[in-house]
């Protein structure tokens, strides 16, 4: 007998509905939404833009982790899986333009390079495996790649992706229709191999941005002093925003703390 059957205006169980990976989406939204607006006026040097570039990035991500929770609301699994590959391409071409204007910038290619081409549409992106190649050759980002590429995981993710997008399999149709009852709890089953796939695509983004931009994580305090004309706090350029402590803490310690001890040794923020 088969394990699904066809129904009209088939209603979601409780347990998907209130599976953990919809708060999970939430915080990812919450963070790259105050991530964007508190990175703004950090200048990016190569990049000609009046907004820091990855300001833009991060606020374009928040909408794909927007548009994955109401995908995955509707029971549409398939076609939120081709959303996160998606934000995976996000987060590899985020890294690849931070590392490039690091390495490539000089004085003499500030207005024409690689990255801004790109921004003002007079050139493509490189090629997905163009960039991963590049970020992989980087000796600045050895330490945290040879931590993340010691296993495949993420090339089953990345197979995974590519599979829901290309319809490798017939049972991937049936996982985008709502109205077939596939009985066995595969829908809750594929929410949580979903919610770790995506929990590992966003430790690998902070990894290698925390790794490139630690200023990145710098508390409010020290700029806020500026501001009102007074002294700041000696050391407060080194402390770090409480949200981005309890990211680092409850997602990058928790599930690999062996990435965490390298970006502690390396950055100059005062992570804890």
């Amino acid at each position: 007998m088969n394990s699904f059957n066809f129904e009209s205006n088939l209603e979601l169980s409780d347990e998907y509905k209130t599976h953990p990976i919809f708060k999970q989406l939430d915080e990812y939204n919450s963070f790259y939404d105050s991530l964007s607006f508190s990175i703004m006026g950090f200048i990016k040097p190569g990049a000609v833009s009046i907004i820091n570039l990855d300001s833009y990035v991060y606020s374009s991500i928040q909408g794909t982790l927007e548009s994955i929770n109401l995908t995955l609301k509707s029971g549409r699994i398939n076609d939120a899986y081709a959303l996160l590959r998606k934000l995976f391409d996000s987060t590899i071409i985020n890294i690849y333009c931070n590392l490039y204007l690091e390495q490539e910038y000089t004085i003499e290619t500030h207005a024409q390079n690689e990255i801004n081409d790109w921004m003002k549409g007079n050139s493509r992106i490189p090629d997905y495996r163009v960039m991963t190649q590049y970020i992989y050759k980087s000796e600045r980002l050895k330490p945290i790649m040879e931590l993340l590429r010691n296993d495949d995981r993420y090339k089953k993710i990345r197979d995974r992706c590519n599979a829901h997008t290309h319809y490798n399999f017939f049972r991937y149709v049936l996982h985008n229709d709502n109205r077939i009852h596939l009985g066995n709890n595969i829908r809750e089953n594929m929410l949580s191999v979903f919610s770790e796939d995506l929990k590992q695509i966003y430790i690998q983004h902070l990894s290698y941005l925390f790794f490139l931009n630690g200023h990145y994580m710098m508390s409010s305090d020290y700029m806020d002093h500026l501001e009102m004309g007074m002294t700041p706090p000696e050391g407060s350029e080194k402390w770090v925003s409480p949200p981005i402590q309890d990211v680092f803490n409850n997602v990058i310690k928790s599930s690999r703390p062996d990435i965490a001890e390298v970006i502690k040794r390396h950055t100059s923020m005062d992570l804890s």
